[in-house]
């Protein structure tokens, strides 16, 4: 017969409690088990005692009998110092999916134009610059213009007097 520890829930909705359980591995998760060797309540705060409660010796003796944990009672017997967890190292865990490093490289295409673009237009010559003289001619040009118009009106208002 194949023993695993392992949590069995219960509590009501939304309001978790689990017991740490010694029990047939092809047994329902929440159904027959053999011994109830701890508590654990998710709702309590991280560093409170009372949020993983072990008996120690028993889990030991479970150990000994050779019932396998499960990862997160793993955890717990760890930290009880009932039984040495090895760490693992999962080195794709951070790696980005390939949709991801697609849309990194196209980010890095566009990066790279914009830089080369402004490059470009660093290393092109400047316009020369403009002289102020051809702006004060524009300004007589303007003046001209203005003292011709108010005859234009003065010829266009004396013409439908004449008709």
């Amino acid at each position: 017969m194949a023993l695993s520890i392992r949590l069995s829930r219960g509590g009501s909705k939304k309001r978790p409690y689990y017991r740490i359980v010694v029990a047939d591995a092809r047994s329902p998760r929440d159904g027959r088990f053999i011994e109830r060797i701890g508590n654990y309540n998710p709702l309590l705060a991280k560093d409170d005692e009372k949020r993983v409660q072990i008996d120690g010796d028993r889990a030991k003796h479970w150990l000994s009998v050779g019932a396998q944990p499960t990862d997160r009672v793993a955890r717990f017997l760890d930290a009880a110092g009932v039984r040495e967890r090895a760490a693992r190292n999962n080195p794709k865990k951070a790696e980005p999916g390939e949709k991801a490093k697609e849309r990194a490289e196209e980010r890095a295409e566009k990066l790279k134009a914009q830089q080369e673009a402004e490059a470009e237009a660093k290393a092109a010559p400047a316009p020369a610059p403009v002289e102020e003289a051809p702006a004060a001619a524009e300004a007589d040009v303007v003046e001209t213009a203005a003292e011709e118009t108010p005859a234009a009106e003065a010829a266009a208002e004396e013409k439908p007097a004449e008709a």
